[in-house]
C-alpha cells in the first residue's frame, strides 16, 4: 500500500479593502463589501473604525446594497 499526501491547491489572495476598529485590545475587522452601512461602528465594542487594506482570500459578495 501507498499512501501520499494530496498537493494543496493554493488560495488565491488579493488586496483587499476593511474596516478595522480602532479601540485598543479589539482586533475586530470587517471587509468593505460586506459592511452594511458607509461608516460601520465595531459591532463588539461599538468602537470607531477606520478603512485599511489586508491581503485576504477571493470573496465574492453577490449582495446588492441599497444605500
Amino acid at each position: 500500500m501507498y499512501f501520499s499526501k494530496k498537493e494543496a491547491v493554493p488560495i488565491e489572495e488579493e488586496e483587499t479593502d476593511i474596516w478595522a476598529c480602532t479601540t485598543d485590545g479589539c482586533s475586530c475587522w470587517m471587509r468593505e463589501n460586506f459592511s452594511f452601512e458607509k461608516s460601520p461602528t465595531c459591532p463588539f465594542c461599538q468602537g470607531e473604525m477606520t478603512k485599511d487594506t489586508r491581503m485576504l482570500p477571493v470573496l465574492a459578495n453577490h449582495t446588492k446594497r441599497t444605500t
